[in-house]
């Protein structure tokens, strides 16, 4: 089989491939191009992590920063103007998946400050600024399943942004995401909008709840919390996939497809799998069902590609073993509640910690642009003189 055969057998399961990471070099050499090609990547989703890798040792960058610091752009909306800049080059790479399935797939995600995930107003602006600023039909606003969050969903989604929920590790915040949605679709069509424009996913994190999960039960250190070790992730994603369905089976859903409305698809996110016990494509192999999302980075998209094992549906046939799972997990005593809770709080205290470090090193990056520009304009008034 060749290498990209797996990931091929991937997608005829109904699984979009999106890919986990963005640069401004992967779009300045084709690399995203080349993906779409080789690897079957018909989206791409970002965060402040990514940027901040992305922005850091490239000299991609250093144009735009150069023309910024010219200008006197403040720090954090020289920020929102590079991250969106590679937002829209990519949107415009992945137009023509757009268009070819309808709106489908060719997203493009950009998140919201995370700074703001506990404020729904200023989130509700941020997806506002950042819609219009990429402006791109294929673009969609990252807002993380926070309790504020929720209601910014709703707000968004009803003037006919189209949002990625990120952040969830919760079954219960997974069913409070998708009535968000809906609320919002209601909303969007009393008021007039189109909802056949509109798309969301929503993003359930796999790969950290086994991490944090692991760590409890190595602590409690029975012969059973050792048998559970690496299966929270999966089981906790297909029970989401179960509640997906319900929804997709009600009379209010029926309702809201009759006037053009699509589903919030469910998107496995952390796929990368942490504990090199485990193998390295567990996390995509375990998770395939009709109408979900796998996002991945690159090196599991190469693995899935080079020793992917595809099997049609490894999802619904589960909900069984995934509630055994859970149930032992409070049998040896991990708490689900506090797990989940934990997992939202560090999430978006990472992602804020990676967009400050961002905005620090911008700044550093802005400051010698402009020093630069400074000696320069020096050297040549020097030059002058002596003339």
């Amino acid at each position: 089989m060749s290498p990209a055969g797996p990931l091929t057998n991937l997608a005829a399961q109904g699984v979009s491939i999106w890919l986990d990471n963005i640069s401004r070099d992967r779009l300045s050499d084709d690399g995203l191009t080349e993906l779409m090609t080789r690897r079957h990547v018909v989206g791409v989703t970002s965060n402040p992590t990514i940027f901040e890798k992305a922005l850091n040792g490239s000299v991609a960058y250093d144009g735009q920063i150069q023309d910024l610091a010219i200008r006197g752009v403040a720090v954090e909306e020289a920020a929102r103007l590079l991250t969106s800049y590679d937002i829209r080059w990519a949107c415009d790479v992945l137009r023509g998946v757009h268009d070819r399935t309808g709106g489908l797939d060719g997203r493009v995600s950009i998140e919201v400050d995370p700074r703001v995930a506990d404020d729904t107003a200023k989130t509700v602006a941020e997806a506002r600024a950042l819609w219009w600023l990429v402006a791109r039909p294929n673009v969609m606003i990252k807002i993380p399943a926070t309790q504020a969050g929720l209601a910014a969903i709703t707000a968004a989604t009803a003037e006919g942004i189209s949002v990625n929920v990120t952040l969830i590790f919760s079954l219960d915040r997974y069913d409070q995401v998708m009535d968000a949605y809906l609320t919002g679709l209601e909303r969007a069509h009393e008021a007039g909008v189109d909802l056949s424009a509109i798309r969301s996913v929503a993003s359930f994190f796999v790969s950290r709840v086994d991490v944090e999960v692991d760590t409890r039960l190595a602590k409690i250190g029975t012969e059973k919390a050792r048998s559970l070790r690496g299966q929270a992730g999966v089981a906790n994603a297909r029970l989401a996939y179960r509640r997906f369905e319900a929804v997709l089976g009600s009379e209010r859903w029926r309702r809201l497809e009759a006037v053009g409305a699509h589903p919030q698809r469910p998107l496995w996110a952390s796929t990368g799998v942490k504990n090199p016990e485990y193998p390295d494509v567990l996390y995509v192999t375990s998770l395939i069902a009709p109408n979900v999302v796998s996002t991945m980075p690159e090196p599991t998209l190469d693995a899935v590609a080079d020793h992917g094992q595809i099997s049609p549906d490894t999802v619904t046939g589960m909900y069984d073993q995934a509630e055994q799972v859970m149930a032992g997990l409070a049998e040896v005593g991990v708490e689900y509640d506090e797990v989940v809770q934990l997992l939202e709080r560090e999430g978006v205290r990472k992602f804020t910690d990676a967009w400050t470090l961002l905005l620090r090193r911008l700044e550093e990056s802005l400051a010698a642009a402009a020093a630069r520009r400074t000696a320069g304009s020096r050297l040549r008034a020097s030059c002058e003189n002596d003339q």
